[in-house]
């Protein structure tokens, strides 16, 4: 059995946990917590069973409990599909990481593809794409068309048709193949494949190989760079492709502190403007113009993010 396997392999055990999720949506998330605790009594190298646990037992309001559970989800799955070390860290129970693992952030995307586009536009009045092509063509003193625009973490292809008027070429790249085949199902990429910005900032690590340096006149992040912390590898690999003079478009969460960046309950991480203007000139970029704007909701509440246009030096 898979360590990330949702089912336990058991019939009973996974009884006990459909039980114990019944309670949990009732409001009894002792009961559900203890009754989790019992089915993994039976299985206990069940990575999923533990993180669900972790879950009622952080809800019940038993936090020392829930980074105990979340460090078995650890032992048992090195490559922490669910996100246990960034749920750690969120809890006190670990240090902040500088991103999340690539596992969890595939399975993420994947398992959300297909209803991606309804949760995010429909529902919580996502609105990154078009704020920021719009940026884009304000922008005093950068081109209106381009050469080849490298959509990094496209998804499903959202921004895509924002800018498909203004470029010759368009290129997208993302971590989850789920993503890929809706953006591709949109038919105005000219070039999709998968890539992991977390990797090691390499361009023939990240891409295809033989993927040229200074390709691209424009580089667009719409709504990625919230699953990175530290953003010293992207804007390596950003400016990487870049040629001279390119514009790098892309949004953050707004982390609304002097500096530095933070992990939110959402398992999102946030920046300050101040950290981005930092890392991005470590890359030889210079801001040309940013926005502030409610670029979604969650549960609720506005997120409050910051748009940039930057440009790279000669």
């Amino acid at each position: 059995m898979l360590p990330s396997q949702l089912s336990s392999g058991d019939v009973i055990t996974d009884r006990r946990a459909d039980y114990a999720k019944m309670l949990a949506e009732s409001g009894e998330l002792q009961s559900a917590a203890e009754l989790m605790e019992q089915a993994l009594e039976l299985v206990p190298r069940w990575a999923a069973g533990w993180f669900t646990l972790a879950t009622y037992r952080e809800k019940a309001g038993d936090v020392q409990g829930a980074i105990a559970a979340l460090n078995e989800v650890l032992t048992l799955d090195a490559g922490d599909v669910f996100g246990a070390g960034l749920k750690l860290a969120v809890l006190g129970g670990a240090e902040l990481p500088d991103r999340p693992p690539s596992l969890y952030v595939e399975r993420l995307f994947d398992d959300y593809a297909d209803r991606f586009e309804t949760s995010l536009v429909e529902k919580l009045s996502y609105s990154v794409p078009g704020k920021l092509a719009a940026l884009i063509a304000e922008t005093a003193g950068i081109p209106k068309h381009f050469r080849l625009a490298v959509d990094l973490g496209c998804g499903t292809g959202l921004f895509g048709p924002e800018i498909r008027d203004r470029v010759d070429r368009l290129e997208g790249y993302d971590l989850s193949k789920g993503m890929l085949a809706k953006a591709a199902e949109k038919n105005v990429y000219d070039h999709l494949r998968q890539a992991d910005l977390s990797a090691e900032p390499d361009l023939s690590g990240v891409f295809d190989a033989g993927f040229a340096a200074g390709r691209a006149d424009l580089i667009t992040a719409a709504d990625v760079l919230m699953y990175l912390g530290n953003l010293q590898d992207v804007m390596t690999i950003a400016c990487q492709l870049a040629a001279d003079g390119s514009i790098f478009a892309f949004s953050v969460e707004d982390a609304q502190q002097p500096d530095g960046y933070v992990l939110r309950d959402s398992l999102r991480f946030a920046h300050s403007e101040a950290y981005v203007r930092d890392v991005l000139a470590d890359h030889g970029f210079a801001v040309q113009d940013l926005a502030r704007s409610v670029i979604r909701m969650d549960a609720g509440k506005p997120v409050h993010g910051i748009l940039f246009i930057a440009r790279k030096s000669a």
